[in-house]
C-alpha cells in the first residue's frame, strides 16, 4: 500500500515530471509563413539598398528621366542635322549651277573681248592701209598651237583692193603644211578630198573676209612652215599666197 502511494506521488505530485503541450501546425502553413518572411526580408533589403543609394546621391528615377531627356534631345538634334544636310546639299547644287553659269559667262566675256580686239585690229589695219592696189592680198596670217595635241589654229584676213572692189570675189582657200616626222619631210594639203566641200575653205566677199579655223597633224609630226593660198573660182591660178614659219 505504501509503495502504491509513493508511486502515485512521484507521477502526479509536485515532484512529477513536467508535461509540455504543443499546438499542431500543418506543413503548408509553415511554408507559407517562411515565404512571407523571406518576401518581407527581401523587400526590406531592397528598401534599405535604395535608401542607401539616395542617401549617397543616386536616384534611379532621376537617372531614367535624364536618359529619356538625352534620347529626346539626340533625336531632335538628328532631325535638325538631317535638315541642315538637305539645305547644304541644295546650296551646293545652287552653287554648282552658279559656278557653271559664271564659267559660261566668263567664256562669253572672253570671246567678246577677243572679238573686240580683232575688230580693233581690223580698224587699225584699215586706217593705216596705204594706197589701194588693184589686187587681192593676204594680211595678218598666223598659225598657233591649239588646246588639243596636234591641233593648230590659223587666222588671216583676205583683202580685195582698188578697182577690184567693184565685183564680188568668189574662190577658195588652200593650206600647205610642211611637216617633219621621224627625220623625214612631208607635206599636207588642206582641204583634202574628204574636205572638198568644207565651207571653212570657201571665200565669198566684196571688200574683205576674215578667216579662222583649225587643222590637225599627226602627234609625232613637227610643223616646219604653213603656206596659205587663195585661188579664184574657175581658175587654178594662185591669186595670193603667204607663208609663216613655226
Amino acid at each position: 500500500m505504501k509503495n502504491l502511494l509513493r508511486s502515485l506521488r512521484r507521477r502526479f505530485g509536485i515532484s512529477a515530471p513536467k508535461m509540455t503541450v504543443r499546438t499542431h501546425v500543418a506543413w503548408y502553413w509553415r511554408w507559407l509563413g517562411m515565404v512571407l518572411l523571406a518576401s518581407l526580408s527581401l523587400a526590406l533589403a531592397l528598401w534599405v539598398y535604395d535608401a542607401g543609394r539616395r542617401f549617397a546621391g543616386f536616384d534611379r528615377s532621376e537617372i531614367e528621366q535624364e536618359v529619356k531627356t538625352l534620347r529626346e534631345s539626340s533625336a531632335r538634334l538628328d532631325a535638325e542635322a538631317e535638315q541642315l544636310r538637305a539645305v547644304a546639299n541644295a546650296s551646293e547644287s545652287r552653287l554648282k549651277i552658279e559656278q557653271s553659269a559664271q564659267t559660261q559667262l566668263a567664256l562669253q566675256v572672253k570671246t567678246l573681248e577677243e572679238e573686240n580686239r580683232r575688230l580693233k585690229e581690223d580698224l587699225a589695219f584699215f586706217e593705216n592701209l596705204g594706197p589701194a592696189t588693184n589686187k587681192l592680198s593676204i594680211n595678218r596670217f598666223t598659225v598657233q598651237k591649239d588646246v588639243l595635241p596636234g591641233e593648230y589654229r590659223y587666222r588671216l584676213l583676205v583683202l580685195l583692193g582698188g578697182a577690184a572692189r567693184d565685183r564680188q570675189f568668189q574662190g577658195s582657200l588652200q593650206l600647205v603644211v610642211n611637216v617633219q616626222s621621224q627625220g623625214r619631210n612631208g607635206m599636207i594639203v588642206l582641204p583634202d578630198r574628204s574636205q572638198a566641200e568644207n565651207n571653212d575653205f570657201r571665200l565669198n566677199f566684196k571688200y574683205f573676209q576674215r578667216i579662222e579655223g583649225t587643222f590637225r597633224v599627226p602627234d609625232q609630226s613637227k610643223i616646219r612652215s604653213v603656206q596659205v593660198r587663195v585661188m579664184e573660182q574657175g581658175s587654178n591660178h594662185v591669186s595670193a599666197e603667204q607663208s609663216v614659219d613655226l
